[in-house]
């Protein structure tokens, strides 16, 4: 299933855009209820005017909401984003931690988050389940839960731990481009064969 799709999804990667760890901390955590191109489209300003952890603290709260409003949440991200370079710098001297438990450190950042940036950093320690993740993993049969973290807790069971990294950006592509979620294109899928939703099994979560 995963050689399948990534000859289908050759260029399956992050969306986001970003040079640094740092930046791609950022990234990630303004991509929460956002979409990718809403996030790049306001970091392209935002990590010109802010290029260490200390910039996103040498300003008033009220001005980094005003430079991310337009991802939404706003208020509270603008907190957890000052937060977390705090923190950067207190305890891990401005660079961003490699592991799952220490990027949980960070305000703001979720299993979710951590396990995005871990991965992109070359240490992926997880699978990230994302709603993309979660409805193609339901509908490949890979899972019956609906918990995200009971969901991940199946996949690294069953993705072999060297392909953790890229197997969520393949579900996420294969989801966006063929697998929609109210009118999947079967036809056109590469692992049809192998999907219990393209044979009609209506018990499984996710094909609704």
């Amino acid at each position: 299933m995963i050689e399948r799709l990534a000859a289908a999804h050759a260029d399956a990667r992050i969306a986001l855009e970003f040079r640094t760890p740092v930046e791609l901390l950022i990234s990630v955590m303004l991509s929460a209820q956002t979409t990718d191109v809403n996030v790049n489209r306001v970091t392209k300003d935002l990590f010109v005017k802010y290029r260490r952890p200390e910039d996103y603290l040498a300003v008033p709260r009220e001005e980094l909401e005003r430079d991310i409003y337009a991802t939404g949440f706003f208020r509270q991200k603008a907190k957890s984003l000052q937060g977390a370079m705090r923190v950067l710098l207190e305890e891990f001297d401005g660079e961003v931690p490699r592991t799952i438990d220490e990027l949980l450190r960070l305000p703001g950042v979720a299993r979710k988050t951590a396990n995005v940036v871990a991965a992109e950093l070359g240490r992926p320690q997880g699978v990230v389940v994302d709603t993309h993740v979660r409805r193609l993993s339901q509908r490949l049969g890979l899972t019956r839960q609906e918990d995200p973290v009971r969901i991940e807790r199946d996949l690294v069971r069953l993705v072999p731990r060297e392909d953790w990294g890229r197997f969520p950006h393949l579900l996420i592509w294969h989801g966006r481009r063929v697998c929609d979620a109210r009118r999947p294109r079967c036809e056109d899928c590469v692992v049809s064969d192998l999907c219990p939703a393209s044979r009609g099994d209506a018990q499984l979560p996710g094909t609704r």
